[in-house]
């Protein structure tokens, strides 16, 4: 059995985070935060299960670690999250001082750690994060299209009974 790195052993707790959005019906996205070796937030995806855009799995895990270190600024910070972060999630990990993320998948259609922009990297901001990409790629990436492929067959059969329904 393969020795995992501590940046593997970290995102799989965050995709163990991931597996709780799945579970609730939400996109499965995780995220953990770790300070000096120990996780001490943890968030998960909960979009649709709140009915808001603000339950992003990155913003829940940064307000727990703002309460737990007793500021807004999280110096210091690594945050592992299995899929990277779109332009709101960004901007809030700018504005914390987050030190570094680390990012399972790339999100082509919403990312802004690399793939649309990367936010995290401008010098025009005071802040600049470090930004490891492709930890644990293969099983972030599984999960998201996993999930989407189930919630398409799902889509499929619900409108197939519906129409059905109205046929009757």
């Amino acid at each position: 059995m393969r020795k995992y790195t501590e940046d593997e052993r970290y995102m799989k707790e965050a995709i163990r985070q991931a597996r709780k959005a799945e579970a609730i019906g939400d996109v499965p996205i995780g995220c953990v935060i770790v300070y000096e070796g120990k996780i001490i937030a943890r968030g998960y995806n909960r979009r649709n299960k709140e009915k808001t855009v603000l339950a992003h799995a990155e913003l829940a895990a940064m307000r727990k670690a703002c309460k737990k270190i007793g500021d807004w600024r999280l110096e210091g910070c690594t945050m592992y999250i299995t899929l990277e972060p779109c332009q709101m999630c960004s901007g809030a990990i700018l504005q914390a001082r987050v030190d570094r993320i680390v990012i399972g998948c790339m999100n082509p259609k919403a990312g802004c750690a690399g793939s649309i922009l990367n936010l995290l990297n401008m010098k025009e901001f005071n802040h600049q994060v470090e930004v490891e990409r492709g930890v644990l790629e293969e099983e972030c990436s599984e999960m998201l299209k996993s999930f989407f492929k189930k919630l398409r067959v799902r889509l499929k059969e619900e409108k197939k009974a519906k129409k059905l329904e109205e046929e009757i």
